[in-house]
């Protein structure tokens, strides 16, 4: 039975792009159990008791429902170098519990803080999130994330980033990248090119 999980950002007793949230469960739910009771996010989660002061990662497991809603205080991990790994993580529209795939990638991130994962020639995501890249201009994104986030999806929709099929050795026509996910906002991690190693 597969297992899915949506990370919810909760700030300040907020919960940040739930309706987001919403659709990719639905789509795993669609996919993978299409005759179960609809699940609301946002009716679940006000009927929990969640904390109103500081940032928290709002963790819901589900399969045909919801198994487990847990709140974990957030700290942003320190990433300063990327080392770039093959990878063959299959590209889904919704997170999986098991991130067996991508802990092996992880592995093999040598002296690195994290990888930036590289599937069928293409620049995909890191371990834990979406990326972009800025040429001076404008910021890019793959085309084919690995995992179709949340805060891309909203960034897509803002028209601040374009989808475009990224390779290795066109890293040295962009600046800096810049990692983001439902809990690390846009500008608020990147680094330079030089960061990412080879």
């Amino acid at each position: 039975m597969c297992r899915f999980i949506e990370s919810i950002q909760l700030k300040d007793g907020q919960f940040k792009r739930l309706e987001l949230h919403q659709a990719r469960l639905q789509k795993a739910m669609a996919d993978f159990y299409p005759n179960v009771p609809f699940i609301d996010l946002a009716e679940l989660l006000k009927q929990t008791s969640f904390p109103t002061e500081g940032m928290y990662k709002c963790r819901v497991v589900y399969d045909s429902e919801v198994r487990l809603i847990e709140f974990v205080p957030y700290i942003q991990r320190e990433i300063h170098s990327l080392k770039l790994v093959e990878t063959d993580v299959e590209s889904k529209p919704y997170k999986m519990e098991d991130r067996s795939g991508l802990n092996v990638a992880f592995a093999k991130r040598g002296e690195c803080d994290d990888v930036l994962l590289v599937k069928n020639g293409l620049l995909t995501d890191t371990s834990y999130s979406n990326i972009a890249l800025y040429d001076g201009k404008q910021w890019f994104t793959p085309r084919v994330p690995l995992l179709y986030g949340v805060n891309r999806a909203q960034l897509l929709t803002e028209g601040k980033l374009i989808e475009k099929d990224l390779k290795p050795d066109e890293l040295v026509n962009f600046q800096r990248i810049a990692l983001f996910n439902a809990l690390i906002e846009f500008g608020d991690l990147e680094l330079e090119i030089s960061a990412i190693c080879h």
